[in-house]
């Protein structure tokens, strides 16, 4: 697992031991805008990450508690979510976005793209209030850390 290390008392140097990596905030990407929750599914992302990269990402992501690990009903396998940690990532998240759209002038995402242009405070609290309300529905079956692989 990526271990994280503390290299000064910088915020942003903080902040970049836990999401300097692309493919951390992919995977946060992936729960917030693209509905992915399963290994699988982040596996089959456009941007192609290695199978390893991902199981150490999604253990480093659920131990630092960003996701939380819990079973898929019915199924004989687990999926994700963000935990309140992640939440706290969505304005971060959502400023890249706007970042990247404006750098990058795509079409991907447009609506919310618009959204976020039109009111980014109500999208915000939306986007948190989704994923805090789908985190409290699925910590009642929470899987704790290594108690399965994943």
């Amino acid at each position: 697992m990526k271990k994280i290390k503390k290299r000064s008392a910088c915020p942003i140097s903080f902040s970049l031991d836990f999401l300097g990596d692309k493919w951390t905030l992919l995977i946060v990407r992936d729960i917030l805008l693209n509905n992915k929750n399963t290994f699988g599914e982040f596996f089959q992302s456009a941007e192609g990450i290695a199978t390893n990269v991902l199981t150490d990402r999604l253990k480093m992501l659920e131990t630092e508690g960003f996701i939380m690990k819990y079973p898929v009903p019915g199924k004989a396998r687990v999926a994700y979510c963000l935990a309140e940690r992640g939440i706290a990532l969505i304005p971060i998240i959502m400023e890249m976005a706007i970042w990247g759209v404006s750098e990058n002038n795509t079409e991907i995402k447009k609506e919310l793209t618009a959204a976020l242009k039109n009111d980014k405070e109500a999208v915000l609290s939306g986007l948190a209030k989704k994923h805090l309300a789908i985190y409290e529905q699925r910590k009642e079956s929470r899987i704790e850390p290594d108690q399965v692989n994943v």
